[in-house]
């Protein structure tokens, strides 16, 4: 048994705007990662079984290669490549699902375009502070991914019976991306329950693995070298770590979107290491990723410090300047960062 965490007025307002409406959108965050990805597609298939046929899934930016084997994101429109479109469809569209982003900036330039649609938006998201910009809010921090929240949106709805193979998959694969393979945020017992009931939808577990953690290009596998090598930076009296890498560099190593995904965890696998941070220098500013292990809230240090937030244990941010002002703030953050709880 599931625990119905909706609330039922929730469930029954978006099982009304679904029945009524005729053109879908589904939007997810500037540069999706699994959980983005699989969580959209997930719905797509769901809503595709229910009867409609008028759904278009919209991300900002494109994403990594080792997502687009779910079933679909061949179909998945990219506004930086095709914006004129991505807009015409959000401004006809009845119904505007906005999954796993909490505020209108974590789309950036699709924002405009977004908060001027005439469309009922509904929010189904889990990260924390989730701002007023939808019709509808359907925010659950507390749960590990907006996957397993889809999933329990559509058992609400009734309509497990719907959630086909290929919906399965997807939302097998956001969950498994954003808990680090349930490594982090998976304590409870009941994401293993929705996962017997994927497998039983006829899912490959193993394969989807494989798939995301074990098709990655040479450059990577020689970039990651490189950074374990000469840009891991380890701070031992703080239980820190930080790795920096400049736009030169990626060139340097032929980046691909992607490529670097999951570095930021390299370090928590050193004995004594709580906190990880990564510094990527991007053309417009330089992307934060943090991660932690134990009690250490990585998501107050990336408010703090970096103009973002997340997780306890996973949580992002931005800084515009340059990567040794980062570095700065970064050190300085060290040093005057004293969470109540100890690092381990």
């Amino acid at each position: 048994m599931i625990t119905k965490v909706i609330q039922e007025d929730h469930i029954q307002k978006a099982k009304q705007y679904i029945n009524k409406g005729d053109k879908f959108v589904i939007i997810s965050h500037v540069s999706p990662d699994g959980d983005a990805i699989g969580s959209s597609l997930g719905l797509y298939h769901f809503l595709s079984a229910y009867g409609k046929d008028n759904i278009s899934v919209i991300v900002p930016t494109d994403f990594p290669s080792f997502l687009k084997w779910m079933p679909n994101t061949k179909d998945i429109i990219i506004h930086a490549q095709t914006p004129e479109l991505a807009e015409q469809l959000i401004e006809e569209a009845d119904v505007i699902f906005c999954l796993d982003f909490n505020v209108p900036k974590r789309v950036e330039k699709l924002a405009p375009a977004l908060l001027r649609a005439p469309g009922r938006k509904v929010l189904i998201d889990h990260h924390l502070d989730p701002g007023d910009f939808c019709k509808l809010v359907i925010s659950h921090p507390g749960i590990s991914s907006t996957s397993e929240l889809i999933f329990r949106f559509i058992c609400q709805l009734g309509e497990y019976e719907l959630i086909t193979r290929d919906a399965a998959t997807c939302i097998y694969a956001g969950m498994m991306t954003d808990t680090g393979a349930f490594t982090y945020n998976s304590n409870k017992p009941e994401i293993y329950t929705i996962i017997g009931e994927l497998i039983k939808k006829g899912i490959d577990k193993d394969a989807i693995y494989r798939h995301v953690n074990q098709t990655y290009s040479e450059s990577r596998l020689r970039l990651m070298g490189y950074i374990v090598y000469e840009k891991m930076k380890t701070y031992a009296d703080k239980q820190a770590s930080l790795i920096t890498l400049s736009l030169d560099e990626l060139n340097q190593f032929q980046y691909k979107t992607g490529d670097t995904e999951g570095f930021v965890n390299l370090p928590l696998s050193i004995e004594g290491i709580a906190f990880s941070v990564f510094l990527k220098q991007d053309k417009e500013y330089i992307k934060i990723s943090l991660r932690s292990v134990g009690d250490f809230p990585c998501n107050l240090f990336a408010a703090k410090y970096f103009n973002g937030g997340g997780h306890k244990n996973a949580s992002g941010g931005e800084f515009h300047g340059t990567i040794e002002e980062a570095i700065a703030v970064f050190e300085q953050g060290l040093a005057e960062f004293n969470p109540t709880l100890p690092l381990i």
